[in-house]
This record gives structure tokens, sequence and C-alpha cells, in this order.
């Protein structure tokens, strides 16, 4: 982890987020729901209401004024994004709804055209059911066969195991970057490595990756990335997919409609290029312009400065939770970004959740759409706590107290 190279003034960046400044359920608002989408700072709220102010109106198509302003601001957030990837071409950058989006296209696309009976795709227990249940539909439709990589008890992936299922029956492997439920970050340049040395493609799911890892997808040399805009500062109904551009290109689209096409006759349609030819329909215009706001606020904090935050708060919360008696850490992977699950001894994760509610205390409980992961450790849920820039010490000394509160309570 690197050293904080300018410690963020924490207080100031809390004015940016005036949904914090609440109170719930009598008590000040503590976040901490950050792993399913974290708040948006007041420059990014202020984009997406300037779009609509200013520069409401179609994109591509229109010749007026508004109609190019917002087609200006709505490509410049794809070249942002290109620089955020590291992507060598700005046309690899494809707009969609969000990661599950993402998955699915590359999915119903991809596999569909390229992927037959007997044909292997492989996947790990740390999936979200997003990159599980597309793969499962593509089997039954295809014949292919799905394969799971193991972990252990810390949470982490078995690369030996994984490294045996490796042939050359293996056509794809889609892998996520970070765990949701567990934080758990994966060695994705190496899971990358070796599927390729069997001629397999791989997408990787960067949803909770996004915000916390510097991203290259060029020197990941990933076929696919995949990531939603509302995990990294940015408004919910809008992510990305980056693909390769000659495997793009070998892509049918994934809709039809307009935007999608070069000429329409009732004989026949002839597709448009990259990126368009995936992204028929008109946008999430607003919410595609207010990404770019999003990254830049990130980058002008500096994304190891945040990095460097969250991991001192996870390091604080982990050092808190693991002195106190009935409480049990679910996932203490090497390599971790900050989300923090547990489990009290005797007491459901969902009345932990109703309690710490009561108290204005926000985390998320559950099988964290991760069914398959919690089976593998024996567990019906956890209770999750996920720390974003905004967060303090101050709100874990206040989530000790609760948990405290819980386990009294439940007694």
């Amino acid at each position: 982890m690197q050293s904080v190279l300018a410690p963020i003034d924490i207080q100031r960046v809390r004015q940016d987020f005036p949904i914090l400044d609440q109170l719930v359920n009598g008590k000040p608002l503590v976040y901490f729901d950050n792993a399913a989408t974290n708040q948006k700072p007041i420059p990014v709220l202020n984009a997406l209401a300037h779009y609509y102010e200013h520069d409401n109106a179609n994109i591509h198509r229109g010749i007026h004024t508004l109609a190019e302003r917002a087609t200006h601001n709505f490509e410049a957030s794809r070249q942002k994004i290109q620089s955020f990837l590291n992507a060598k071409h700005v046309e690899e950058i494809i707009f969609t709804y969000g990661t599950t989006d993402g998955i699915n296209l590359v999915a119903q696309t991809y596999g569909r055209t390229f992927l037959k009976a007997g044909d292997e795709i492989i996947i790990s227990t740390l999936e979200h059911h997003s990159n599980i249940v597309p793969w499962q539909m593509l089997c039954e439709e295809k014949g292919c066969i799905l394969k799971v990589i193991p972990i252990n008890d810390a949470g982490e992936l078995l690369i030996d195991e994984y490294e045996k299922m490796l042939s050359e029956r293996v056509k794809f492997v889609s892998c996520v970057h970070v765990s949701n439920a567990l934080g758990t970050i994966n060695p994705v340049k190496t899971i990358i490595d070796m599927a390729h040395r069997v001629g397999a493609v791989v997408l990787i799911d960067g949803a909770q990756a996004t915000s916390h890892i510097d991203l290259d997808v060029q020197a990941l040399d990933c076929d696919f990335y995949v990531f939603s805009a509302h995990k990294l500062y940015g408004p919910t109904g809008m992510g990305v997919l980056y693909g390769k551009k000659d495997i793009l290109n070998a892509m049918p689209p994934y809709r039809g409609g307009g935007e999608m096409i070069k000429e329409v006759t009732f004989e026949k349609t002839t597709y448009n290029d990259l990126p368009y030819k995936f992204e028929a329909g008109t946008p999430n215009i607003a919410d595609v312009i207010a990404v770019k706001t999003a990254i830049e606020y990130m980058e002008n904090l500096g994304k190891e400065n945040i990095a460097a935050h969250e991991h001192e708060l996870l390091t604080y919360a982990t050092e808190q939770l693991s002195d106190m008696t009935g409480v049990r850490i679910i996932g203490q992977a090497k390599d971790k970004i900050s989300v923090l699950s547990f489990v009290l001894d005797g007491i459901h994760h969902q009345d932990t959740g109703v309690i710490l509610d009561q108290l204005g205390i926000a985390v998320r409980t559950g099988h964290h759409c991760t069914q398959p992961l919690m089976h593998r450790l024996g567990i019906a849920g956890t209770t999750r706590a996920s720390f974003a820039v905004y967060n303090t010490k101050d709100e874990i000394d206040r989530l000790i107290q609760g948990i405290q509160r819980v386990q009294k309570m439940m007694a």
C-alpha cells in the first residue's frame, strides 16, 4: 500500500457530499454501504443538473447548438474513460447500463457467436450473481461446460487449482477483479496471462475495483473489462464495457435500433462502426456526461491518497473487530480493499442490520448476490461494512459501539 503523498482533508471532502449531513432515526448518518453504491459529490450533482438545465438534447444526430454541446460532452466522457483505463483506442469504450449489462452483452454476443458445445468457461467462487447467471444461461443454450476456481478459507483463489483446470478446451474465463462480499483483490494479471497461454479470452468484472485500484487494461492485457459508474462516485444506470478493438469488431450487435446502424432498408441493415454498433437507442446522456466529472473528482483527490485513506480505515476497523468477543470476520485475504464482512455469534445478520440502522448506521446484510460463495463458507450471509473516501475512524467507533449494542440487545 502506498503511503499518503498529500493527506486528504476528510472534513473538507465530507462537505462535498451533502447526503451525509442528515439524521437517520434521530442519529447522524454513518454510511458504510459503499460496496453497493457510494455517494455522489456536489460536482457530479451539478454536472447532472447542468445538462438538464442547459444542454438537454439528443446526441449525434442533431445539428442545432444544444445537440452539438451535448454530443461534445458525451464523447468527452468516452475520451476521459479511455484515459482512465489506458485503452489503446477510444472506440474500445462502449457505454452500457452497468456492469451486469456489460457482462450480458459479452455473453450474448461473443459467447453465442464463438462458443460451442463442449467448450469450457471458467469463473470463480467469488463471483457476483451477475458474473454467474449469464454464463449458466449460455451453457444451457450452447452446451458449454462451466467450471469454477475454488478458494481457501481466507477467501483467496487457489491459483494452482486454476492452472490445473486450464486446457485447450477452455475458451473463456470471466473473473471478478475484487470481491464485493469479501474485498479480496484477485491476481487478475496472472489469471489473464495463464488463460491466454491456452488461447482463452478473458473478461474482468471491475465493478468493485475502479474506485480503489489504478487500472491499465493494456498492461493487464484483458480482452474485456466492465464496470459501473455508481461505484466510483458517479450516477446509477451507466456503465462501461472495454473490449479489444479486433474482438469487438468481430462481435455482432447486442440490440437493434437507432444509432447502431449505417443504413437500413427492408431487405438489409448495415451496422455502424465501433463504438456505436453496441449503443442502440437514446443513451443515458446525462449520466454518461457526469461520470467524467466523477473521475476528475477522484483524480483531483489522488487515487493513491484515496486508497491509502481507505486502507487505514480497513486496518483500524479490522483491529477493532478482531478484539471483540462473539465477532468473526469473514474473508481475511492478504490483499483486500476496504470491505469488512463479519458475523455475530448467535445473531442473524438481518437483526444486526436493523438495529444498526436504528442507530443511524447503514450497512449491508445478506448474501450480497454471492450465494455460492456463502455456501462455500458455510454461512447464510454476513453484515458488510464498506468504506469510502468520506468515512472516518470516528464513524468506525460508532459501528463498534453499535455492534456492542446489538450483542447486548440480542443476548
